[in-house]
Order: structure tokens, then sequence, then C-alpha cells
């Protein structure tokens, strides 16, 4: 395995130096990625961002706004927690395998104090029934990356403020608040580490996952980005992370919104029907897919608007590969 220990606190550099290693460099093994930032929110790749967070809070804070490659829904991170990303080869792993990638952070957990953290739902880490880490996935030209979030120290008042919930999402969590919900890492952890910053935490975490006791052991594993590379990465940030019409993106009016939440996330469809026929149809929502859910949108362009004609459409659509874990069936009650 190696690894990468980002220098940038700036979300959108740092995803973008996780998207050029993915995409252009080929290590013949598992790479491991560590990054934290000054605060900034996370919308995923299928959502609305402008629904889901708080834009005069967000501009009145100074508040980074971004959106990942990823799906899933959207996070608040600040100085107070630590990102990590594996990329491996698609075949190594099943996509939407959240367990597989986040099992080695939770036994390190376990070995640091944190006893009671485990990997729950679809792309949650919890402890004490609390979440503090939640996981997204992407994958493209036969490699997959999944990268999460630790909270460590936080700023939960934030967190609530900074990010609109929808309400049918509380709810299938069974809680009154998102501030209910979540929770930082660092009460849980054995008294020696309750005075550890956040790249200590790295380096911790480091040397538990490659089971050395000094982080010499493994510099020759370390992953140093060079200033050609630099430069390719700067213009992938430029090109996405800040880029408006990327993080914002422009929408349409549509005539028709049809929502709801599954187990596997939230799937919210806009559809502009003239003359029976949907004309434009677009696809928000915090649900994973290994293809680009456009795609999908683009196939039921020019379909009636009856329930045979989406279920024929969506059929031969292959569902699977842009939403995951909702049926054809659920699609079509959804749309019909």
């Amino acid at each position: 395995m190696r690894y990468v220990a980002m220098k940038s606190h700036n979300i959108g550099e740092n995803l973008a130096t996780e998207q050029y290693l993915m995409n252009n460099k080929e290590f013949g093994e598992p790479l491991l990625l560590f990054y934290y930032e000054e605060p900034c929110i996370i919308v995923g790749r299928n959502q609305n961002t402008l629904e889901e967070i708080n834009q005069k809070y967000v501009q009145d804070n100074n508040i980074r706004v971004t959106r990942r490659l990823s799906g899933g829904g959207a996070v608040y991170q600040d100085l107070g927690n630590l990102c990590f990303s594996f990329v491996v080869n698609s075949d190594s792993e099943e996509f939407g395998d959240f367990k597989s990638f986040t099992q080695p952070i939770v036994t390190a957990l376990h070995e640091m104090g944190a006893t009671t953290a485990e990997v729950s739902g679809r792309n949650d880490i919890l402890v004490d029934g609390k979440k503090f880490s939640g996981n997204a996935m992407y994958a493209r030209n036969g490699k997959t990356f999944s990268h999460g979030t630790l909270m460590l120290d936080v700023d939960l008042d934030v967190v609530t403020h900074a990010l609109n919930v929808p309400e049918d999402k509380i709810k299938s969590k069974g809680i009154k608040s998102v501030r209910a919900r979540v929770t930082n890492l660092k009460p849980y952890l054995a008294p020696e580490y309750q005075g550890i910053t956040v790249p200590e935490f790295r380096d911790i975490l480091l040397k538990k996952l490659f089971h050395v006791d000094d982080l010499a052991q493994i510099k020759s594993q370390e992953y140093v980005v060079t200033p050609a590379e630099q430069d390719k990465i700067d213009q992938i940030y430029e090109e996405y992370y800040n880029n408006w019409d990327w993080v914002y993106g422009k929408s349409p009016e549509f005539s028709v919104q049809k929502r709801q939440h599954f187990d596997m996330g939230t799937v919210d469809a806009r559809l502009q029907v003239d003359d029976g026929k949907i004309e434009n149809i677009k696809f928000f929502g915090d649900f994973f897919g290994p293809q680009d859910v456009a795609q999908l949108a683009e196939q039921l362009k020019g379909v009636t608007y009856d329930r045979a004609s989406l279920t024929k459409a969506l059929t031969q659509a292959d569902t699977s590969q842009y939403i995951v874990g909702v049926s054809v069936e659920q699609l079509v009650d959804l749309l019909a």
C-alpha cells in the first residue's frame, strides 16, 4: 500500500488531487490518502446544492462549498475532521461495499479505545449509535475510490446551521434532529488520546494501518506529488471544484417533482412533461451508482409518461448502474 498525506487545507484542491491520482497514476497496489481542511461543505454528485445548504449562513461564515465526484449526501467539515480515501482496482471491491474499505479504520479505532465503533447502514460509521463518519464511493476506468470523514473534534453547532437536512431523512433514522444523530470521536478514545490533534490522529492511524511503530519505517511508501503533477491538479481544481457551474449547476424549470427516501438513499426526480411525454428529467439525491445518472435521464427523454412506457424504458436502461439498491418497480412507482 502507498499513501499520501496532503498538505493543502482547501477541500477543492484535495479532491482534485484525489481525482488526478486515481485517473492518472498506476501504483500497482492500493493507495491511501489523508487530508483535512478549513470549514467547507461537500455535496454529493447528484444533489441540488442550493437545497442542501443554508446559503446565508454559509456566506456569512465564509464556508467553502464544492461538489464531489461521488454520490451520497452533503457533509460539513472543518479542521477538526480528518478525511481518508482508499483507491483500488475496481475488480478488487464490489461497488457499494463500504465495509470492506472502512473496516481497517474501525479496527484501528478499536485499538485507540473507541471499542463501540461499527459500520452501520449503507455508508456510516457509528460510535455508541451516533454517526461520526460518512462515506462515499466513485468508480471510473477500472478503479474505485471510497472516501470518508472522521469527526475527531468538529464544531457540531455549525453542522446544524450550515446544512439543510430533509425531514424524511431524519425520520428514517428514528431521530428528531441531525444534532442528536452525530457526535465527535474524541470523547470515545482512550485517555492517552484525548489531547491529540488532527495531524497526530492521522499519523497514529497511518502507523496502525501499516503495522509499524514509526513513520520512518514507511517513508518509502509515501508518494509526493511532483510540480508537473501539481500543475495538472490545479487545472482539475479550476475545471471542477472552483467552478460555479459544477458546484451549483444550472437546472431548467420542472413541472413535476417526485421524491422518496429509500433504504439506500433519497431519489428526487424533477420532470418536464409536455403532450404526455417526458421532455426533460433530472435526478437529485444522496444515492450511489457506478455510472452517471445523467445517462439514465437521457434515456428517458421522449418516453410516454405512463406506467407501461416507464417500466419498459427503465428495464432496458439497467437502472442498477445508476441508482444502486432501488429496483425498477420502485422507480416506476416513484415516477408514475
